[in-house]
Parts: C-alpha cells; structure tokens; sequence
C-alpha cells in the first residue's frame, strides 16, 4: 500500500511539473468583441464595429506586442481602425492610436503595433479598440476576419480565440406592382 502512494505521489509531482510547463507557456489570450448592423438587402452597406483584446493571463511581463488582423482574399470587406502610418506619426498623436507596420495597398493583413505600451503586466489588458469592417454586398458573401497576437517572446504568434465569422446573401427587392 505505501509503495503505491508514493507512485501515485510521484505521478502527481509529475503532473504538477507538466502543469507549471504549460502555464508558463500560455502568457497571454487575445479575442475579438463586436456588434454587427446588417442591411440585408442588395447594395445595402453592412457595419462591423469591433476591438481586439489582448489579456496577459501569464505571470510575466508581456514585451513589445503587436497584432495582425487577417481579412480574407477577395473578400468584400473593408477595413478601418484608429492606426496611422510611420510617417504620420509627428502629426498624429490621439490616444489610442497604433502604428500600421505594412503596406498602405495590403487590404488583407493589418499589422499593428501599439504607440502608447510597449508592455502588458500580468493581469493586464491591452485593446485595438473600435476598428469598422465595412461591405455593400451585391450577393452571396463569406470569410473570417482571423486575429493573431505576437510579442518578443511569441514570434510565431498565437491566433485569438475566436474569429469574426461573416457570412449572407443580398436580397433582392421585388418591385413595386400595384395598380398594374
């Protein structure tokens, strides 16, 4: 009996170091919140307002973020938010902005760092707060708006936890008869 407690015992230690292993992996989560108003008819223009949040669920200080939001090709969407370019920075200075770190002409991949922080403390929050994502459908569109989040520690990125599913068809009014 004493021999497997202290198996059982030895297995828990174990676990407990796999355990500490993975947390301290896992420094940090990042998700979308949004509301959506939807026209639901042929031309009608669609409105996506949303943040993207960064929560530093680690115990250590999250360095240099920055984001990549994803849009899909081809896709009817179009993407705006509170960022400016490198060469606006002297004349542009609200509070938070962030810094557009790509091409002005990719309209598929947001890469966006903070101007404000360049850090997260553990149990602190950082948000691209109220970007627009804009469409006029003319029929049937779909994509994923995705969300990545890196730091000097994670340059590989880790996706967020949820994406913005968009999905629809344009109805066509039937015209007007009456009287005829």
């Amino acid at each position: 009996m004493q021999k497997s407690i202290e198996h059982i015992k030895g297995q828990l230690l174990e676990i407990k170091t796999e355990l500490n292993k993975v947390m301290n992996d896992v420094q940090f989560i990042s998700y979308f919140t949004y509301s959506l108003n939807l026209a639901h008819e042929v031309n009608g223009e669609n409105l996506c307002l949303g943040s993207f949040h960064i929560r530093n669920i680690g115990h250590q200080t999250i360095t240099n973020p920055y984001i990549c939001i994803h849009l899909p090709k081809d896709s009817p969407f179009s993407f705006t938010g509170k960022y400016v370019y490198p060469d606006q920075l002297q004349r542009v200075k609200n509070p938070g902005m962030w810094e557009r770190m790509n091409e002005r002409d990719n309209l598929e991949q947001f890469w966006l760092k903070p101007l404000e922080r360049q850090s997260i403390k553990p149990n602190e929050s950082l948000t691209f707060s109220n970007f627009q994502i804009k469409w006029t459908p003319t029929e049937k569109y779909a994509g994923s708006i995705m969300g990545f989040t890196y730091s000097e520690t994670h340059q590989e990125g880790i996706a967020a936890v949820n994406a913005i599913n968009l999905s629809g068809a344009a109805v066509k009014k039937a015209g007007n008869h009456e009287g005829k």
